[in-house]
């Protein structure tokens, strides 16, 4: 996987996410913030997340999505419980992933960040696969982009956000991307 010039990963399936916009001008990406989501909530393999991101999930299929109808969210990246990578915003153009948030002073996160959202919850281990494909993924967006730091959606909107969770295991996570630089 390699990122190109338009901040599109070659190799990965790109499906479109109609929920982005223009980053402000002169806004370098420095940093990147890790979520989970699972759509039903704690249910895996299905198609919600990728219908949420392209205003296609349906109120009806299941009780939860009534809630959340209507929302119109993204992200750049999304890492399934089989470790697949899908991107949906090119890292170029602002995803709307983190809502109101904050890091080290600096309000509108999506503003200078790129994000990757791994299928899960606050209750579930997440899989190998998907720690080696956001090591893998993580790499090549250094490599790409001048990030500076990596944040947990809770790190930048406390109170409101709990994702990645109690079990993203961010030792293992760290230890990983040192041990392949």
């Amino acid at each position: 996987m390699q990122i190109d010039a338009t901040g599109c990963a070659r190799g990965i399936r790109f499906i479109a996410s109609p929920n982005f916009d223009e980053r402000p001008g002169g806004c370098a990406i420095s940093l990147l913030v890790i979520h989970n989501i699972s759509l039903p909530p704690d249910q895996f393999g299905g198609n919600g997340v990728a219908e949420l991101f392209t205003n296609e999930l349906d109120p009806e299929a299941h009780p939860y999505y009534r809630t959340i109808h209507g929302l119109r969210v993204s992200s750049h990246f999304y890492i399934p419980r089989t470790g697949e990578v899908i991107q949906f915003v090119p890292c170029e153009k602002r995803a709307w992933h983190a809502g109101e948030s904050c890091w080290q002073g600096r309000s509108r996160c999506n503003d200078f960040s790129i994000g990757i959202e791994l299928e899960g919850s606050d209750s579930q281990p997440f899989t190998d696969s998907q720690y080696r494909m956001l090591v893998g993924l993580t790499l090549e967006l250094q490599k790409a982009y001048p990030i500076e730091h990596i944040a947990g959606h809770s790190d930048i909107a406390p109170g409101r956000k709990t994702d990645p969770g109690p079990c993203f295991d961010w030792k293992r996570y760290r230890t990983a991307l040192a041990a392949s630089r």
